[in-house]
């Protein structure tokens, strides 16, 4: 019966899962106007911090970000209706695309990404006005920016310059302030099960392999994406070109051929298909597990192809959940101590710079920079960008009507 009263916060995920466009980005700039400014399920200072600290775990940040706001208003089975809410829509479209690659059609969608822009923007300046309040974090948020920017591919990149800036605010910030922190009992069992599925995962894979099981993709197919959901830092962009190399470079390995192994192989257009159009969607670019479950397996069946969707949606977002689920009351109980309070103003004061260069860096890649020579496509994205980062911070336009106009505007504009 306790659930019953979170309906409203569950009612607000499931729209935001099916308007979030943009990457995590994209995703942080929803969250900021959905649930701290129109909801105010937690405050600009704790999505912030939220972000930062999800930064520094392998899994996909925004998710982990959702997860533990759900955590927050309603412990851990709320958490876990949130992330099956969050994820749902996303990983059924993709797993529903590996059945209908032939009739895809992305033009609907040709100003989400200034739109996941002017969203990133709109985050990026609250959390300026919020965090960059002296010298010290100005010099923090500036060089995090241009390390990002400049290697916004590299997967540790974002915690390399998270954990730069705490240590930086550690040796410079003079105050000794108390923190009220509530005390949260550590659940092992969350990281106890962790290792224990990549031991049995690994274990029941390799003997599949050996002894030829007739289900035996399945059995590799969970544990690759376990281990991506395990290891992948830096999100979807780092995620995609391992799954690239594990389902398309590989098999046409010497190695492999040599050995006549019978691993699992993805069409390389199919695999780009779905690397495009994931892109494209609301929710968690890490749904494209569930299409590349689809392609995995659809050589068994269509039976085992919806499996592949289903294991590839559980395996690679379980990692993350466990993780966060585990390290987040130790960080919590962490910032009793002077020192790690300390170090929260220099994380946060980075944060902004990852999202100021993450602005920047998705400019690049779209045609504004064509505006002298008259392309309206160059002129609508500048107004899309422009007029969503308005809408945000002056008007109380929930992010979804904003999602629609962008859609609307797309399908519209040819």
């Amino acid at each position: 019966m306790k659930l019953l009263r979170h309906i409203p916060f569950l009612k607000a995920v499931a729209l935001h899962s099916i308007s979030a466009f943009g990457g995590p980005q994209g995703h942080m700039g929803m969250m900021m106007k959905t649930f701290v400014h129109r909801r105010k399920d937690v405050t600009e200072q704790e999505l912030l911090e939220y972000n930062a600290f999800c930064q520094l775990l392998p899994g996909a940040s925004s998710t982990q970000t959702l997860t533990l706001i759900g955590y927050k208003r309603g412990g851990l089975p709320l958490a876990i209706i949130t992330l099956i809410i969050w994820l749902l829509p996303a990983c059924t479209i993709m797993g529903t695309l590996s059945f209908y690659l032939d009739l895809v059609k992305k033009d609907v969608f040709k100003f989400v990404k200034p739109m996941a822009i002017g969203f990133i923007g709109f985050a990026a300046f609250r959390a300026f006005t919020l965090v960059v309040k002296n010298r010290v974090a100005r010099y923090i948020m500036v060089i995090s920016m241009i390390a990002t920017y400049y290697l916004f591919k590299t997967p540790w990149v974002f915690p390399i310059v998270i954990i730069f800036g705490g240590i930086v605010t550690n040796f410079t910030e003079k105050k000794i302030e108390k923190t009220e922190t509530k005390y949260r009992p550590i659940k092992w069992g969350n990281i106890v099960i962790f290792f224990s599925i990549i031991i049995i995962a690994g274990f029941l894979s390799e003997t599949a392999t050996k002894k030829n099981w007739p289900d035996r993709k399945a059995f590799n197919f969970f544990e690759n994406q376990y281990r991506f959901g395990s290891l992948v830092f830096g999100g979807g962009d780092v995620l995609i070109p391992m799954m690239y190399e594990q389902y398309v470079i590989r098999p046409e390995s010497k190695r492999v051929l040599e050995n006549r192994r019978d691993v699992i192989k993805i069409n390389k257009n199919d695999f780009l298909t779905g690397a495009g159009i994931v892109r494209a969607i609301p929710g968690p670019v890490f749904s494209i597990a569930a299409f590349t479950g689809g392609l995995a397996l659809e050589t068994e069946g269509k039976k085992m192809q919806v499996v592949g969707c289903i294991i590839g949606a559980i395996a690679i977002f379980l990692p993350s959940a466990l993780l966060v689920l585990f390290f987040f009351p130790v960080w919590n109980n962490l910032k009793k101590y002077t020192g790690i309070y300390r170090a929260l103003k220099g994380i946060n004061a980075a944060v902004v710079g990852i999202m100021t260069a993450s602005t920047i860096y998705l400019m690049k890649d779209i045609s504004i920079v064509e505006i002298l020579d008259g392309k309206t496509i160059s002129f609508v994205n500048i107004g899309v960008i422009i007029g969503t980062f308005l809408l945000l911070t002056f008007s109380r336009l929930p992010a979804p009507v904003i999602v629609l106009a962008c859609l609307f505007i797309g399908w519209f504009v040819n």
